[in-house]
């Protein structure tokens, strides 16, 4: 079943370029830790530096935040406006770094190291940018179709019928979580055919994601599907553990970063066989088209 083994070899590729997998956490370590390192020192500015352990111990304690007045406002700001620097940046580099990556989980790729992770990643990171943009902006104007305005109407209707929110939020979610599937999809898909022939732009790779994506829909949807079943059971894990876990000590606090890194690592890793699952069923489905001896595997996927 081309499932099966698709994932099968999904988790095989991932297991080969856990290296890669190690670069992207760590620059993503990297990132969050200058937004945490702006966070203490806003503060530190607004508390003190003696007061801050002893009152957010606990957690999020409001009459600390109460007593912050107006310089409040300038540090939501200030956060604010790092966060979204942190978002694009973020952005930009996943757009490098996964050219990279999908770039080692090719068939019969070659052992991965520093220079050709970075060479794949330099040529493939504007067609990498314009496709991760342009479904980025489709998933936001579904979401706002979907979501954002079916919800405000009941909210704002004059007859408001009990738990009418919460029957407009039982049909739309579930939509909205199918098509975004199918656009994670059809971005997997552009990703790693654009990898797989070297040359080829980002909109005719585009247009193989979507034309790929409803070809071989009745495959490639179950399989997306499984996989982001487990990322999502994975993520309410994490939640769980991370909020279970309540550290009073500094060698608490030490084990608590250490864990929450092992997850976020392994949260990498299972984007990355979703990566390498859905290159292993392209690559099946392009071997299952009449093969011409007068021309190669790279022009029957075009």
């Amino acid at each position: 079943m081309k499932i099966i083994r698709s994932i099968k070899s999904g988790v095989s590729r991932a297991l080969n370029a856990w290296k890669g997998a190690m670069i992207i956490w760590f620059v993503s370590l990297i990132l969050i830790s200058l937004l945490a390192i702006q966070l203490r020192s806003m503060l530190n500015a607004g508390l003190g530096k003696s007061m801050i352990t002893e009152k957010l111990i606990n957690g999020v304690d409001m009459d600390v935040l109460s007593d912050l007045g107006k310089t409040m406002s300038s540090m939501i700001a200030s956060f604010t406006s790092g966060l979204f620097l942190l978002i694009l940046t973020g952005i930009v580099l996943n757009a490098f770094l996964t050219g990279g990556l999908f770039d080692t989980l090719k068939e019969n790729s070659p052992k991965l190291s520093g220079r050709s992770f970075f060479r794949a990643s330099a040529e493939n990171f504007w067609a990498f940018l314009v496709i991760t943009l342009i479904i980025s902006l489709i998933i936001l104007i579904i979401f706002i179709l979907l979501i954002v305005v079916p919800l405000s109407v009941v909210a704002n209707s004059d007859i408001r019928a009990e738990g009418a929110m919460m029957k407009t939020g039982l049909i739309v979610v579930p939509v909205f979580f199918l098509l975004v599937s199918i656009l994670l999809l059809v971005a997997d898909y552009s990703r790693a055919w654009k990898v797989s022939l070297a040359g080829k732009g980002c909109f005719s790779a585009l247009g193989f994601g979507f034309s790929h994506s409803f070809r071989t829909f009745f495959s490639s949807f179950p399989l997306m599907i499984i996989i982001l079943i487990f990322q999502g059971l994975f993520g309410w894990a994490v939640i769980k553990i991370l909020t279970w876990l309540k550290p009073v000590t500094g060698g608490g606090v030490f084990l608590l970063f250490i864990v929450s890194q092992f997850l976020f690592f392994f949260k990498i890793i299972l984007k990355v066989i979703r990566y390498g699952s859905v290159t292993s069923l392209m690559e099946q489905n392009s071997n299952d088209k009449p093969v011409h001896s007068d021309m190669p595997l790279a022009q029957q996927q075009d």
